[in-house]
C-alpha cells in the first residue's frame, strides 16, 4: 500500500443511499429527466423519489424544475455542474476501490 490517500475518501456521502445513487445514475446521461420516468425506472413511490431528490437538491447535486405540460404539473430533474463533477469523482473512486487501488 502506498502513502497515497485511499480512494474511499473521494466518495460522496450524499450518494451512499441506494435510491439517491440510482437517481443520479439514471439522470447522469440526460440533460433533463421527467419525474414519472425516473420513478418508474427506479421502481419507487412518488414520496420516496421526492424525498431523496430533495436531499440531493439541498446538497447541490440535483436541480429540480417544476412546470406544466398543458394544465398538468410536471417535475424534471437534472444534474448541476457540481453534481456532475461529484458523480464523476464518485464513480472514479468506486472503480479504483473495485480494482484494489490505493
Amino acid at each position: 500500500m502506498s502513502a497515497a490517500e485511499h480512494p474511499r475518501h473521494q466518495l460522496c456521502e450524499d450518494l451512499a443511499h441506494p435510491v439517491r445513487f440510482s437517481l443520479v445514475a439514471a439522470i447522469a446521461g440526460t440533460e433533463e429527466s421527467e419525474f414519472a420516468v425516473v420513478r418508474d425506472h427506479l421502481q419507487v413511490s412518488d414520496s420516496v423519489l421526492s424525498r431523496q431528490a430533495s436531499q440531493l437538491e439541498a446538497a447541490g447535486i440535483v436541480k429540480i424544475r417544476k412546470g406544466f405540460v398543458g394544465k398538468r404539473p410536471r417535475t424534471w430533474f437534472s444534474l448541476t455542474p457540481q453534481g456532475r463533477a461529484t458523480w464523476e469523482r464518485h464513480l472514479r473512486a468506486l472503480t479504483e476501490i473495485a480494482r484494489g487501488a490505493g
